[in-house]
């Protein structure tokens, strides 16, 4: 059989493995998941998601079988820092601000160094399109667009960025500077927004790989910008758990409220 029928086979029965099986109580309980694309990532797979209740988005996420940790790159492409695998989101998440999401495996980690350069990913929840996305080179002059002076509100108070963060498909990128990383601490999870030509574009929970494997369970706040650029339902904290149940680790934006 040849790998690319094999690879598509072992996708397919992947999906229809990870349907969440859900009891009518818990329907009612947490709303129902609805999954939308699929994608091989390492030895496992991983998916975007939504879930609903009573017509309304409550939660926004990705989900990663444990397998999808191993078997991973260890260098990046020639010129890049890592490689990007691009989730669509089920017609369900319409409500939210996001249009994909955006996996990104740094196996060397990036700049600054001492602080992000271990094996990590970054998980970019765009609020653009793809074709969008392309269209920012970040380099001559789309740097000017990749820092443009932002207007206020538009990004979360004393968040900050600086000369090197801009990226081609993701603008700059904006950080808290009071986060753990910063202070000593060794970087395990952080949140970060991705910034062009005036909006956000892009909220991203940044983890690393040995985090992720030490099978967490937390919550942490989310910083709000006080000006949305879309009306939309949006999170108020972000979620890293294992499931060792189904061996799977979830990235999931929740709190969900209309903005």
């Amino acid at each position: 059989m040849r790998r690319g029928m094999m690879g598509a086979l072992f996708l397919a029965f992947a999906v229809m493995a990870m349907q969440p099986a859900h009891a009518c109580e818990e329907c009612k309980l947490k709303g129902k998941i609805h999954i939308g694309q699929t994608q091989v990532i390492g030895n496992g797979v991983a998916y975007a998601w939504v879930r609903v209740k009573d017509g309304k988005p409550t939660t926004v996420g990705i989900t990663l079988t444990e397998s999808a940790l191993s078997g991973l790159p260890e260098e990046p492409p020639a010129g890049m820092v890592g490689m990007e695998y691009d989730l669509a989101l089920p017609k369900e998440a319409a409500g939210t601000p996001f249009d994909h999401i955006g996996l990104n495996w740094n196996p060397k980690g990036h700049a600054p160094a001492g602080i992000y350069n271990v094996p990590h990913f970054d998980f970019h929840f765009y609020m653009i399109t793809s074709q969008a996305q392309s269209r920012i080179t970040a380099r001559g002059e789309d740097v000017a667009r990749c820092f443009k002076k932002p207007a206020a509100g538009v990004l979360p108070a004393g968040y900050i960025t600086g000369p090197g963060t801009e990226e081609p498909g993701m603008g700059s990128h904006w950080a808290d500077p009071t986060s753990p990383e910063f202070h000593g601490q060794p970087f395990t999870s952080t949140f970060i927004y991705c910034y062009y030509n005036g909006s956000v574009i892009a909220y991203e929970p940044m983890i690393t790989r040995a985090f992720l494997e030490s099978h967490p369970n937390v919550t942490q706040p989310i910083k709000l910008p006080a000006v949305t650029p879309k009306r939309g339902y949006y999170p108020s904290g972000y979620t890293v758990k294992y499931d060792p149940v189904r061996k799977e680790v979830v990235i999931e934006l929740e709190g969900l409220t209309q903005r």
